[in-house]
């Protein structure tokens, strides 16, 4: 079995819980306007490596890890399910957290191999980091080239099977920072038994370098980054409307 990686980072502390050793998987079908990493959408591209060689490049820094773990981001790392469940497995074994930072958009509800696959992946899968981007389904069009109907059924499925989750959000000015789109992600979030956190990561424009070397063109290129300060209002917004939906139930 052999994985299509794009790249690693040896100490990522935005990863999940503690410091992580980051899988960085090639390929992903979504085209989000404000991706900063173009070059991993290439299902194709990447260099080929066993579960093996990966954890080979865990171990020279396994130390660092014990309040930590792995994590398997992309890209899109459900794209290669088979292999991040043999990577999980053996993660497993040697007791190490092991965490996978999707989007959920390869969910396939009604697909028995597709669902025989995922059950397998989230049995070794410690914690999900999903990324909800916005719950209006067209602004989720315009702003991924995909609807997000699937990724809110992957949701709802991960709960079903309680496998702990965190929600990851970017606020993105003018995309989703209005107190609508906040209201809703809150609201969403409460349906889900397993939330266990909620990151909200301010929009940066470090990725535009990384357009014009591909000969790209960025599509929020005359949008400012967001502040820590819009980041953490939103969030305290979210998780309110968050609390208030619990308290109903």
């Amino acid at each position: 079995m052999e994985g299509r990686i794009h790249s690693f980072e040896s100490f990522g502390t935005v990863d999940g819980p503690g410091i992580r050793f980051v899988v960085f998987l090639q390929g992903c079908p979504l085209r989000c306007q404000y991706c900063h990493n173009p070059d991993t959408w290439d299902k194709n591209g990447g260099q080929l490596m066993t579960p093996e060689q990966v954890l080979a490049r865990y171990d020279k820094n396994k130390v660092f890890y014990q309040k930590g773990g792995i994590t398997v981001t992309g890209g899109e790392p459900l794209l290669q399910p088979e292999f991040v469940t043999e990577l999980f497995a053996l993660c497993k074994k040697k007791g190490i957290h092991t965490c996978l930072d999707t989007s959920g958009c390869t969910f396939r509800f009604g697909d028995e191999g597709y669902l025989a696959q995922l059950d397998a992946l989230l049995a070794v899968t410690d914690l999900i980091m999903l990324d909800l981007k916005i719950m209006d389904p067209q602004k989720h069009r315009q702003l991924t080239g995909a609807d997000n109907k699937g990724i809110l059924s992957f949701a709802r499925y991960v709960g079903q099977k309680g496998v702990a989750m965190w929600i990851r959000h970017v606020c993105i000015p003018t995309v989703n920072d209005c107190p609508d789109d906040w209201r809703a992600l809150g609201t969403f979030m409460a349906t889900l038994p397993t939330v266990k956190a909620l990151d909200v990561l301010p929009y940066h424009t470090l990725g535009v370098n990384k357009y014009e070397e591909m000969g790209l063109t960025y599509p929020l290129k005359d949008l400012p980054a967001a502040t820590k300060q819009q980041a953490d209002e939103a969030k305290t917004y979210i998780l309110e409307q968050f609390r208030l939906e619990r308290q109903k139930k």
